[in-house]
């Protein structure tokens, strides 16, 4: 009889198959059997779009060297600066990796920018003025960007310098109405702004093509408006972004996808160099522009995290449709469902009670490689108007390309998934989050 070691756990032993030893890792994590058999035939099913993962991760990998290759990036680069930070070779370089990744004409990238909300804040500000007009063609923005625009009060919002705002729904199905559109184009209008992804609404993440096909139509009635996507969550899941398209700023933040799990902190803007110069200014101060800004030593780690983006990406989209796929099976609405087309790494899976959400979140919270023995509890987060869950075991915090979930307590309780910094840890995380609400029978029929 093999003995059981202190934990209680039965240890691996020797001369074991590697199937077997993996089982038995499982077991001691946690996960029953019958989830781990579930979870193996989910898997199976899921080897074709697994695969068609894999080739685009093939293809932007291959997009990101050639950029690198392109500036001529050597370990010189990786050298930071301090101070004002002038004549930061490895800061500026970068600046025109990303810029080719995303085949713009200028990019900003900067760990100055503190998350995804500063970035879409500072790309709006510094490209209006007083007296112009910004629409949301995509519908509600997200939550965090209401205050910055001034739909909710706020101190700074971009309504008390005289900018207004109005914003056109998408239709039912999620698409876009361009009439609509047409219709609300005013005088004032100078920007108009797309969401890539759902946030916390559960409508269907905008596709690349979606987005190329709006801006098209745009810029054949006015020529003259500025197009911002905020693209946080979006890249690399295709092989193209907004900007190939004509964008004239694509927005994220770097401790999402294009960080790759290895950026600790920033945010960057791409597109057209009028746009970027914008930015610049207004994120130091005129006159200073790009030329200010140290790198200190995070230099190294920006360009090894865009350099490992695409893998990583992969592996998150992995975990957002075994998640669907999984949860779909016992009867939860997922969003999008397991054999939809994937425009984001977010995956949305509705449970209809507080308790729901919760045992899901503490299960994802249970699986992190940090804080694992952290319970999760709602609580008032900055920027949000109701309480919100949040299960994030991250080497960087608030990193949501690592795996984590969260969401807002209310109707119709749904969580939102994403991450995972490999495949095997995000499908790990989505069995302990299932394992969870089986054991809280929350899930029944296995």
């Amino acid at each position: 009889m093999t003995p059981y070691n202190e934990s209680g756990a039965r240890p691996i032993i020797p001369g074991q198959d590697s199937w077997s030893i993996l089982r038995n890792l499982y077991t001691q994590m946690g996960i029953s059997e019958k989830v781990q058999d579930l979870g193996e035939e989910v898997c199976d099913s899921l080897k074709d779009r697994f695969a068609q993962f894999d080739q685009t991760a093939e293809a932007n990998q291959l997009k990101v060297l050639g950029a690198m290759q392109k500036n001529r990036i050597s370990a010189e680069h990786f050298n930071g600066s301090t101070g004002y930070g002038y004549n930061d070779a490895g800061r500026d370089d970068l600046e025109r990796v990303y810029a080719d990744t995303f085949h713009t004409e200028d990019a900003l990238v900067r760990t100055q920018i503190t998350c995804g909300t500063h970035a879409l804040s500072l790309a709006l500000g510094a490209n209006l003025r007083p007296g112009d007009e910004m629409i949301s063609i995509s519908g509600k923005p997200y939550d965090t960007l209401e205050e910055v625009i001034g739909i909710r009060p706020s101190r700074g919002s971009l309504a008390e310098y005289g900018i207004t705002y109005r914003q056109v729904e998408l239709k039912e199905d999620g698409s876009f109405d361009f009439e609509a559109i047409r219709q609300a184009l005013g005088p004032k209008t100078r920007l108009a702004a797309i969401q890539r992804s759902k946030g916390y609404l559960t409508r269907p993440s905008l596709s690349v093509d979606q987005i190329g096909e709006v801006i098209r139509y745009v810029k054949q009635l006015r020529p003259d408006i500025i197009i911002m996507v905020d693209n946080c969550y979006g890249e690399f899941v295709d092989c193209v972004e907004p900007s190939d398209f004509g964008a004239d700023m694509t927005v994220g933040s770097l401790i999402k996808n294009p960080g790759g799990g290895l950026a600790p902190m920033g945010g960057y803007i791409a597109g057209t160099r009028e746009c970027v110069e914008n930015c610049a200014v207004r994120l130091t101060s005129p006159g200073l522009g790009r030329e200010v800004g140290a790198s200190l030593t995070v230099n190294r780690s920006l360009y090894q995290g865009l350099f490992l983006a695409p893998t990583v990406t992969a592996g998150a989209l992995k975990g957002a449709v075994f998640a669907a796929s999984l949860f779909g099976r016992f009867g939860y609405c997922c969003i999008p469902d397991a054999s939809e087309r994937r425009n984001d790494i977010i995956q949305a899976i509705e449970f209809g009670t507080a308790q729901g959400l919760i045992s899901f979140c503490e299960g994802i919270q249970s699986a992190a490689p940090v804080d694992s023995y952290v319970t999760p509890e709602p609580w008032a987060m900055p920027g949000y108007d109701c309480d919100v869950i949040m299960a994030a075991g991250a080497f960087i915090q608030g990193s949501s390309i690592e795996l984590s979930a969260d969401g807002p307590l209310h109707e119709p309780y749904a969580a939102y998934f994403q991450g995972g910094l490999t495949w095997e840890h995000a499908k790990f995380g989505i069995l302990k989050a299932f394992q969870k609400l089986y054991d809280a029978g929350l899930v029944s029929g296995i």
